[in-house]
């Protein structure tokens, strides 16, 4: 079978003329050769596999430099990089389909057939971080003030400064009211200021690894709880006697158990569990989870970092939390039993209780 024209091979590989033309100047897929005379682009019919896989990546929504770097690859890395980006994909679309949630459930409050809570709420807290038996040094930080919870975990090797510097970011949303019309903005706001305090904290051509942290945090506004959430610290609630885990963890594993390739039990004992796919710092993408959530009366809250999740099985979390009367016991309760099966990384807890205020 001899060359075939530029028009018979879009036809046979399923892109336009145009797209091919562009492909050419751009080295993706050039021609096996080009008239002298004419200027007419003639195509390989042994090509078409390239082109072919070209235009399947292009319905995938791949940039072109990623397309070329793709077909540059034998077989086997070329399929991790598709994996690689498709996890990202998957990843992206998540934390617009949260945001999505979360503008869909922040108009909805403003509906007017939608009464406020008849009692005012309040929330009773308390905060523990502990290094652990193993770790040298805390890179935890927990905070509980009168209407900010948050846990950050750090890494690298200025994790604790990363983690201590992002939660001191949101500490100004303690003071005053925020308008419920502004929620939204105000949450994004506090997360880039949380994010550029950790960039801060690696310094200007630091590593990836120089420096980083996740963040959960809960921002109490009355009688509804917002939510910020990146990393893979958790946030629990604990309702009417059961306990639901609120947050996604942001990591590879989680990510390959939500595409079928890792079932929870195999993603548990994974070497790589604790690899992150989103967290505040250099190289890592930040986009956060947000939420609201309608407080009631009773609802206990726990957040906390990987350091208690990944070693204290969820039914010791379910019982020290149904069980205890006061957040401080509960948080020290909950330090503890990390420690007794282990202690393999720093822990930190913060439990919050809503009550009913007194008129």
């Amino acid at each position: 079978m001899g060359l075939l024209t530029i028009g018979a091979f879009a036809k046979a590989s399923r892109l336009s003329p145009k797209a091919l033309r562009l492909y050419d100047e751009l080295g993706l897929l050039t021609p096996a050769r080009v008239d002298p005379v004419t200027g007419y682009r003639l195509y390989a019919p042994e090509q078409l596999d390239q082109a072919r896989l070209v235009a399947w990546l292009r319905r995938l929504g791949m940039p072109l430099a990623r397309i070329q770097k793709v077909c540059a690859l034998e077989a086997g890395p070329a399929s991790q990089e598709i994996r690689s980006f498709w996890a990202q994909v998957e990843a992206d679309t998540a934390a617009r389909r949260d945001l999505a949630a979360f503008l869909i459930d922040h108009l909805s409050r403003k509906d007017p057939a939608m009464s406020p809570t008849a009692k005012p709420l309040g929330i009773r807290c308390a905060a523990l971080s502990d290094t652990g038996l193993v770790r040298e040094s805390n890179q935890d930080t927990a905070y509980a003030g009168s209407r900010l919870l948050a846990v950050a975990d750090g890494y690298g090797r200025r994790g604790a400064p990363a983690s201590a510097a992002a939660v001191d970011a949101l500490k100004h949303l303690e003071a005053g009211s925020i308008p419920a019309g502004d929620l939204l903005n105000v949450l994004e706001d506090a997360v880039e200021q949380a994010e550029h305090a950790v960039h801060g904290v690696a310094g200007a051509g630091s590593s990836p690894e120089e420096a980083g942290t996740t963040l959960t945090a809960m921002l109490w506004t009355g009688s509804q709880l917002a939510l910020v959430h990146v990393g893979d610290s958790r946030l629990y609630l604990l309702r009417d006697g059961e306990l639901f885990q609120i947050t996604h963890d942001h990591t590879m594993v989680q990510s390959m158990v939500d595409e079928g390739r890792l079932s929870p039990e195999e993603a548990a004992s994974h070497p790589q569990r604790s690899l992150l796919i989103r967290a505040l710092g250099q190289g890592a993408g930040a986009t956060p989870d947000m939420r609201l959530h309608d407080a009631r009366r009773g609802d206990r809250y726990l957040l906390c970092s990987d350091g208690l999740s990944t070693v204290v099985p969820t039914e010791e979390i379910h019982r020290v939390l149904s069980r205890t009367t006061e957040p401080e016991q509960a948080v020290r309760e909950l330090v503890t039993l990390a420690n007794d099966s282990g202690g393999p990384d720093n822990v930190s807890c913060v439990v919050a209780e809503v009550m009913e205020l007194q008129r």
